[in-house]
């Protein structure tokens, strides 16, 4: 399947935050419900489409009947050694109907794209440890873990 990705519309909305409840089934960590991931996430969406922020985009890929199969946040984020701006992912999800047809691959790639037209030199992303599946993905699309995050719960 050949998936084109073009900027979110308001109409995606409902398919947008339909999609975001897969977020969580890869299965959080232990201290994190998987209420709480999509939640999180489905306020940055929600947001997005109340008032489009000007240092972010949000892209949905579709198939050539323009059915929508998956969609990116992607945003400006500033390098903690560097402080120089880069591209990031900041939610990546694809319909559970369209897995393992390329939307994905065409939404990171559509990420890539938006990152260099706004002149970075790198792209970054965030996954949970437990997320075999994208943390493969990532991989295969040539992302590499720059660092780990560690979570000690004091309840």
């Amino acid at each position: 399947m050949t998936a084109a990705v073009r900027p979110a519309r308001a109409e995606d909305r409902a398919f947008v935050l339909a999609t975001a409840e897969r977020l969580a089934a890869f299965g959080p960590p232990p201290w994190r419900t998987p209420a709480e991931v999509v939640e999180g996430e489905a306020r940055t969406l929600r947001n997005f489409f109340d008032a489009p922020p000007s240092n972010a985009a949000l892209l949905v890929a579709e198939d050539e009947a323009h059915r929508p199969l998956g969609f990116a946040y992607v945003e400006i984020l500033r390098d903690y050694f560097r402080l120089d701006e880069h591209g990031h992912v900041g939610i990546l999800a694809v319909a559970a109907d369209a897995e393992g047809q390329g939307a994905g691959g065409a939404l990171l790639a559509a990420a890539e794209d938006w990152s260099r037209a706004h002149g970075f030199d790198r792209l970054t992303l965030n996954v949970f440890e437990g997320n075999v599946r994208a943390r493969a993905v990532y991989a295969r699309r040539g992302f590499r873990p720059e660092s780990l995050r560690y979570v000690k719960p004091l309840r």
